[in-house]
């Protein structure tokens, strides 16, 4: 049992890792899910956020009661920060964009977080991050007491899942074959990689990008589902780290999270349904018996109005649920 910790800040980490019995009887693998919603912000970032942010604390770039931490995040690094701030009397101001869903921005409200919403694109790219960029730098420059902990550079971000990859291979006694890793920011992919080559572990890395990012040096393309893929390349990233790359798209996330939901009864997050996804593309490459671990960065809580909303599903890519349900109806193996 995991014993008190003060705060709710001491309970990030130390997140469950979960077999997906159905999953590895379909696919001849032991599957696990390494399941981040269960962090006290609902997400992955809750370690970065706290990473990133405790530093600057120790180091004295911040000051309750007047600094202002201002950032750029689709919605989980916001809540995280945002949860952050508010436990410390640090003011937030988080820049989103018109593909936040509605759920997060409710929580950032609800966290004492102020939103700035950018509801045009960047006209040179067409994508929302670089214009979220700009007028983080704009508001970083003008606001009094700002600080910047910028998640796409900053190594702390990178850093902070040395942890989340060490409890993976420490729950699998360090016998793990493959982990997958949804890539947006790239901190999870680059500081759990890290720590595969630092610790001399057997693991092949898989980058799970989505199609239309820029991130693995595709073209820039629509997409729909925030969090997973970029528009811009963060200077976190390092190519090398990963020994393979799976491009997923909008319906493949849509696809991976339903039939995730009827197989194991897991509401996991867009990404999630991706690294799913990309699990199935490679399986049958995978050596029988291999232990897979997926990071799931969080929960499907959030996307109830897009990616398990049918009239959402139908909305963007048609009538496709023959997919999900065909899918389940083959995983009817006993636990």
């Amino acid at each position: 049992m995991r014993p008190p910790v003060d705060g709710v800040l001491g309970a990030v980490g130390d997140t469950p890792l979960v077999r997906l019995t159905r999953v590895s009887h379909e696919l001849g693998l032991d599957a696990y899910a390494k399941l981040e919603r269960f962090n006290p912000g609902g997400s992955v970032k809750d370690r970065t956020a706290v990473s990133m942010l405790r530093a600057a604390l120790r180091d004295g770039d911040l000051v309750p009661g007047y600094s202002t931490v201002v950032e750029s995040s689709s919605g989980n690094l916001a809540v995280g920060l945002a949860q952050f701030c508010l436990y410390h009397g640090l003011d937030f101001v988080c820049v989103v964009d018109a593909k936040t869903t509605a759920a997060n921005v409710r929580l950032l409200h609800a966290l004492g977080a102020t939103v700035e919403m950018i509801t045009e694109p960047d006209p040179a790219t067409g994508e929302y991050l670089p214009a979220r960029l700009r007028r983080v730098r704009e508001l970083s420059a003008t606001l009094p007491g700002a600080y910047w902990p910028n998640q796409y550079a900053n190594p702390l971000n990178a850093r902070a899942h040395h942890e989340t990859m060490h409890e993976i291979a420490q729950a699998l006694d360090g016998h793990v074959d493959y982990v997958l890793f949804p890539a947006g920011s790239c901190g999870t992919l680059v500081g759990s990689a890290r720590y595969v080559r630092v610790n001399g572990l057997d693991t092949k890395v898989v980058a799970v990008d989505a199609v239309g990012s820029v991130l693995f040096g595709r073209a820039e393309g629509r997409r729909l589902i925030p969090g997973h893929g970029a528009s811009v390349r963060p200077a976190l990233l390092d190519q090398t780290l990963a020994d393979d790359v799976v491009r997923v798209t909008d319906l493949d996330c849509v696809v991976g999270c339903r039939r995730l939901a009827r197989s194991e009864a897991i509401l996991a997050g867009g990404s999630s349904g991706a690294a799913v996804a990309a699990l199935y593309r490679l399986a049958e490459r995978i050596p029988a018996g291999s232990r897979c671990v997926m990071i799931f960065p969080d929960g499907g809580d959030r996307y109830l109005d897009t990616i398990y909303s049918d009239d959402w599903v139908q909305q963007h890519f048609g009538d496709v649920s023959d997919q999900w349900r065909t899918a389940a109806q083959r995983q009817v193996a006993p636990c």
